[in-house]
């Protein structure tokens, strides 16, 4: 009875192999290869548009990291420019002290306006790079 079944059992293994070993029609093979061509450029269609997108948002994300960048930097000129305009202004004060009367008054204001157009000029400096 052992033999038997191991007959049986060898027979079906044999079957089974050479049931695998089948080559498909070749029209069956160019039907899985145009599917997988197809499938495979649809995949690469997706990871383009997906890599676009990345790309898109990395540089949306550049320009606005260079924008933040400038505002700084004309922030820090802005504040560069008054300061070396308050400097001027102390030390035109200081001039103004050897004068005398209305020439002292009228060289304290032109120090004051050139303060003042000063401070509106950085301003107006920082004020376009924040936009």
């Amino acid at each position: 009875m052992n033999t038997k079944l191991l007959w049986i059992i060898t027979a079906a293994a044999i079957v089974s192999l050479v049931g695998c070993k089948k080559a498909e029609s070749p029209s069956e093979v160019q039907h899985d290869v145009a599917k997988a061509s197809q499938e495979a450029a649809k995949d690469t269609t997706e990871a383009l548009k997906d890599q676009a997108n990345t790309v898109a948002e990395a540089n949306k994300d550049v320009i606005h990291e260079e924008q933040k960048a400038e505002a700084k930097v004309a922030d820090s000129s802005a504040d560069v420019a008054i300061t070396r305009a308050e400097g001027e202004h102390k030390v035109a004060l200081e001039k103004c002290e050897a004068m005398a009367g209305a020439e002292q008054k009228a060289c304290k204001d032109k120090a004051d306006a050139a303060l003042e157009m000063a401070k509106a000029n950085a301003n107006a400096m920082r004020a376009a790079h924040q936009q």
